[in-house]
């Protein structure tokens, strides 16, 4: 099984998997069925989740109905408890749009929602993320998600996140990060795929994120917390939801 996630994962354009994945979805989440393990996103449970990684796959990840994975179901946790997004009118920004998310924000009575990116079927507004057609302070919540790890001039996405964020407004910027590693690495001259999925962990990652990725932020202008959420979730929940533990939320205020 992990060898087939891990092929077609590498073989497919993300475009075409997210619009097959409405089609298969119905009969996995049927096979999966089960009560160990819990989605809070829809609240569906079972047996085990699947597995998913490009190049190091990870056993038990990937919920069988919303396709979420652990960092999906976190910020999902974290939102509905810790913030007044899903409860309080506010325009939202939400860049490469999960699956797992997109519905639900869609379908909201409070939120003004807008997608973007460059290849998403899901996106209203195909957009280069260094360079937004949007205006300046025009956004109350911004997720960007998994993104800043493709985007060669990183600083210059931040720079414009910051800058189409109204003042006092809140953006989640999460990114592969490793906590052990205190120095960001980053090298333009590796271009081959198989290279980069070795080294970066994924065939369209351009650098390692450490520790100085909340430095980064700071230096745009940015409020910075590094919230580990999973400790007050405690190990009974990070279980359940089968979540990261001691993964940090990049969260971040203008």
């Amino acid at each position: 099984m992990k060898r087939i996630f891990k092929f077609f994962l590498n073989l497919i354009p993300r475009p075409w998997l997210i619009s097959a994945s409405y089609y298969v979805r119905p009969l996995i989440a049927w096979w999966y069925r089960g009560d160990r393990y819990e989605d809070p996103i829809d609240g569906k449970t079972f047996k085990s989740f699947l597995p998913y990684g490009y190049e190091n796959v990870r056993k038990n990840v990937l919920s069988p109905s919303t396709l979420s994975l652990e960092r999906h179901r976190l910020l999902w946790l974290y939102l509905q408890n810790e913030t007044d997004l899903l409860t309080r009118p506010q325009k939202l920004l939400h860049f490469a749009p999960e699956q797992c998310f997109y519905k639900r924000f869609r379908e909201s009575e409070t939120i003004n929602y807008t997608t973007t990116d460059l290849n998403s079927p899901l996106a209203d507004v195909p957009a280069d993320i260094c360079d937004l057609p949007f205006t300046d302070n025009e956004f109350d919540f911004i997720l960007c998600n998994h993104v800043l790890e493709h985007i060669p001039d990183d600083f210059k996405a931040m720079q414009e996140i910051y800058r189409v964020l109204k003042p006092g407004g809140t953006a989640i910027l999460q990114i592969p990060l490793e906590n052990n590693r205190e120095v960001t690495f980053e090298d333009d001259s590796i271009t081959d795929r198989k290279e980069r999925a070795r080294i970066f962990g994924q065939y369209d990652h351009v650098r390692v994120y450490g520790m100085d990725y909340f430095d980064r932020l700071a230096q745009v202008g940015f409020e910075v917390k590094a919230i580990d959420y999973t400790k007050d979730l405690g190990a009974k929940r990070v279980d359940r939801y089968r979540l990261a533990a001691g993964e940090l939320i990049p969260v971040v205020k203008k």
